[in-house]
């Protein structure tokens, strides 16, 4: 039986007072328990496979570490929540599919946890709609529209370049305007930055997050909200030789 899952049985099936059960009962109990209730089975798998893959994610730490200044705090970058205490990172493009599939996510993330920065890292990979959305979306005119433009392309399934200056001037933009301070050679400064970035953390792909000492790659929001959790309990705990109050 899966450790995690046996130590989650014993808890739920504990008997009460200090009566000993034999192992044979305890089986029988276990077996009892998993038949009337097989949906346990998936969850334990379901945590233990979370678990084993953020402890993977967080080999890299050392490199999270190296590079947090640049990841967090570049005043480059969008970010939702700027004075939330803990912080996730999102490399994207908007051409990328599953992008546009976590992106209701994310945006939801930062709307439910005002604790929580979410730091938009302009990273296209997908030719050059990509490469015009990321200069684009990186113009201070843009950045003023704060998530509003993020979520309008990201829901945009067939972005194209009409679509951009459409919903640009839907926004209340002049697209020609925007056109000409994407030209800006500190934007692609800006963008040749954050692709030096990725590829020191190794990432290959979009999306990807890094949380706290997590680098989590691909579309797994259960693993970003568990990184979360992680990170907001180890910044709960005491430092070490702090006195029990």
């Amino acid at each position: 039986m899966i450790p995690t899952l046996a130590a989650a049985l014993a808890a739920s099936l504990a008997l009460s007072g200090c009566q000993k059960a034999s192992d044979d009962a305890f089986g029988e109990k276990v077996r009892a328990y998993l038949l009337a209730h097989p949906e346990v089975i998936e969850e334990a798998i379901v945590k233990l496979r979370q678990g084993q893959m953020l402890e993977q994610a967080k080999a890299s730490a050392t490199t999270v570490e190296k590079h947090r200044q640049a990841l967090e705090r570049d005043g480059r970058d969008l970010v939702l929540n700027p004075n939330g205490a803990f912080t996730v990172v999102e490399f994207f493009d908007y051409r990328c599919g599953y992008c546009k599939v976590v992106a209701p996510e994310v945006l939801k993330l930062a709307q439910e946890n005002p604790d929580v920065r979410v730091v938009l890292k302009e990273f296209p990979i997908f030719g050059e709609v990509s490469d015009s959305a990321a200069h684009l979306a990186l113009t201070p005119q843009v950045k003023a529209k704060g998530a509003d433009l993020h979520k309008a392309w990201m829901a945009d399934r067939g972005l194209d370049e009409a679509a951009l200056d459409r919903h640009l001037t839907e926004a209340g933009l002049d697209p020609k305007a925007v056109r000409k301070a994407a030209a800006d050679p500190a934007i692609e400064e800006h963008i040749r930055d954050t692709r030096l970035l990725a590829g020191a953390l190794g990432l290959q792909g979009t999306p990807a997050f890094v949380v706290g000492d997590y680098v989590i790659p691909g579309a797994d929001m259960d693993a970003v909200r568990a990184a979360l959790a992680r990170t907001r309990a180890a910044a709960m705990k005491p430092p070490p030789g702090t006195p029990a109050t």
